[in-house]
């Protein structure tokens, strides 16, 4: 299992008129999350995609537990339970407030499909390599 966190701050544009974040903008904050934790293993979603491999989401799902506010200091935590064997990559997020409270969890599927023909693919070697250590 591969785990990393990262933390996002709630700028005052992500909330509503009730102080909330906005329920759209935790599908940005997973993005934050994944693009960081690909990050720490040593690898960028730029250097996947100079392979020739894109990554669109396929599904995502959200649970909202407690709400989030302006200037609250999130920790996103985004974790690989499964090393993967096909064509896609399954994140499992969550949330947490400066009091380390859950805030939201979530789930989402990217497929790794080829650049030029939009097919599904597997995983490049490089990141599997980089993963593979960690199941």
């Amino acid at each position: 299992m591969y785990e990393s966190a990262t933390q996002v701050r709630v700028r005052y544009a992500e909330t509503d008129q009730m102080n909330v974040v906005y329920h759209g903008n935790y599908a940005q904050y997973f993005e934050v999350g994944r693009a960081e934790s690909i990050r720490k293993l040593g690898f960028t979603y730029k250097a996947l995609e100079e392979t020739g491999v894109k990554m669109p989401v396929v599904e995502l799902h959200i649970r909202y537990l407690r709400p989030a506010h302006y200037d609250d200091l999130l920790t996103v935590k985004t974790i690989i339970r499964e090393l993967p064997t096909a064509h896609k990559i399954e994140f499992h997020q969550e949330v947490f407030n400066e009091e380390n409270l859950l805030l939201t969890t979530g789930r989402v599927v990217l497929y790794f499909l080829d650049a030029k023909t939009n097919q599904k693919t597997n995983m490049p070697l490089e990141l599997k390599n980089i993963l593979q250590k960690f199941f």
